[in-house]
């Protein structure tokens, strides 16, 4: 697992990159730590990241890294509220704080198992770094599978991050009209053999845990949560844990055994 060191860093933005309702936001960072796939980066704008009548400081953002590539880190975003708003507003030049990369990634797929990918919303980021990690380690195109829904056709453009993505929508307006976990439930049904790695929001993600549980397959859960520090110490951003007590998403994860929960709460989802 990489460590990032106990100090933020300022990096510059080097573009932002439209896809659909998203913005793919790039950062060089020549000198940073290489990120495991699953991990994320805390971040806030080096200008005007604040709000009210006194520019109050907002806290800074927990993004997934979607990318990793030739000294440049990649970070998919959605106007949710006044922080990523802000973020989303930065241009090729503009200065960004960063601290990162934090938090435990994925686990590759034992050997026998393929590897299916299954994202929603902005949730998707993580399995773009995922998909390039298992390229680089030998796994072919045709053994991984990536599943991924959408809202709406708009939204369904972020597919674009990945490769060879099978599309679901809930309006039907893009791929399969209806729930991703439509297609993951056929795909466990065509070959069991499989390790699922999923991201996205809360109700999606229970649902994976649920139908992997039913199923007896392997899951692996990014979970995405309101942190205040990155580190552990505020516990803003706890879990339960099944059989009791609970898990910190920075430091337990983000990336958690499906296996370790009971459910997936509410307010450990991505966007949808």
């Amino acid at each position: 697992m990489s460590e990032a060191p106990f100090a933020r860093r300022a990096l510059t933005v080097t573009g932002m990159d439209e896809l659909g309702a998203y913005r793919l936001l790039r950062v060089a960072d020549p000198d940073g730590p290489e990120p495991q796939a699953g991990q994320f980066a805390m971040l806030a704008a080096a200008e005007r990241w604040g709000g009210g009548e006194e520019e109050r400081p907002y806290l800074p953002r927990a993004f997934s890294i979607a990318r990793r590539s030739d000294g440049e880190s990649q970070f998919l975003l959605e106007d949710v509220g006044p922080g990523s708003r802000r973020l989303c507003e930065l241009q090729a030049g503009d200065r960004l704080w960063t601290l990162g990369p934090l938090g435990r990634g994925f686990v590759a797929p034992s050997a026998g198992r393929r590897a299916v990918l299954v994202g929603g919303g902005v949730g998707i980021a993580p399995l773009a770094i995922l998909q390039d990690a298992l390229a680089a380690a030998g796994a072919e195109a045709a053994e991984t599978t990536v599943l991924l829904g959408f809202r709406d056709a708009a939204r369904a453009e972020g597919a674009a991050l990945l490769a060879g993505a099978r599309v679901a929508t809930d309006d039907g307006s893009a791929g399969h009209h209806g729930l991703v976990t439509d297609l993951l439930e056929a795909e466990i049904r065509r070959d069991p053999d499989v390790v699922v790695y999923a991201c996205g929001p809360a109700g999606m993600l229970e649902g994976v845990r649920a139908l992997c549980e039913r199923a007896d397959t392997p899951a692996q859960l990014a979970l995405e949560a309101h942190m205040a520090c990155g580190f552990g110490a505020c516990f803003g951003c706890v879990v339960p844990r099944r059989g009791g007590g609970y898990l910190r998403v920075c430091v337990d994860g983000p990336v958690i055994d499906a296996g370790a929960l009971e459910r997936v709460d509410e307010h450990a989802g991505a966007p949808a």
